[in-house]
């Protein structure tokens, strides 16, 4: 069976991203309290605005074209998942480039890991697009751990309430919960859905921390989770 509590790859909490029972050996390793007090806290936005240059000096130097200082868009990997799994993201956009920036790159890294999964393989590239250091590494055990047992994810999965912290050019914080009432663990061979009951530990709490590469892609570094949390049960 994959473990009873599974978890999404954190850095003290080896992850605790589905509900579903793989993973049994990787959730006892979990055993590290998580208190996320950033939940429901917000940055206010910064008020200052960028001045154009030149525009009170009177240079008559013709400033650089807008077309060749705009950086280009990174190429993002393809995120093509089966029918079968369904994503729901209700974090509207907040009006702050940054912040929605942090939000559109969280939601590719949470489909990346169950790309590779889908995969079943523990160095896809498409998550390692959006993880590095012990993001990566504890992610690259919670896939390899799906690898071995032959299974992958299934269901549909609610990500709510997210709070985005910018805290100075390249760094940030992404709070969110993951409802995985409706997510189970599929076995491949034979074929076999593991549907397991709704209970409070459907619930989980996510706390990430992202740096801005030089791509300009939000990346998880570090990951936190808690599962049965208060702040997202309904």
């Amino acid at each position: 069976m994959l473990a009873t509590e599974k978890p999404r790859p954190t850095q003290e909490l080896t992850v605790i991203r589905r509900r579903p029972t793989l993973l049994a050996a990787l959730t006892l390793i979990a055993t590290a309290a998580l208190t996320l007090s950033a939940c429901g806290s917000d940055d206010s936005p910064g008020e200052g605005k960028d001045e154009i240059a030149g525009a009170a000096t009177g240079s008559s130097t013709p400033t650089e074209s807008p077309v060749a200082s705009k950086s280009p868009e990174p190429d993002r990997p393809k995120i093509e998942l089966p029918a079968d799994l369904s994503y729901t993201f209700d974090w509207p956009k907040t009006g702050d480039k940054d912040k929605d920036a942090v939000l559109t790159d969280g939601e590719q890294s949470v489909k990346a890991v169950d790309l590779a999964i889908v995969h079943q393989d523990p160095l896809d590239k498409a998550y390692l697009y959006y993880y590095e250091g012990e993001a990566a590494a504890s992610t690259q055990e919670f896939i390899q751990a799906y690898v071995k047992e032959n299974a992958r994810v299934t269901g549909a999965y609610r990500f709510y309430d997210a709070t985005v912290n910018i805290r100075g050019e390249d760094s940030a914080s992404l709070v969110y919960c993951e409802d995985q009432g409706k997510a189970y663990d599929m076995y491949l061979k034979p074929k076999k859905i593991d549907k397991t009951p709704v209970t409070k530990n459907s619930y989980v709490l996510y706390n990430t921390q992202l740096s801005k590469n030089d791509k300009g892609v939000w990346v998880v570094q570090k990951m936190l989770s808690q599962r049965g949390s208060d702040k997202c049960r309904p």
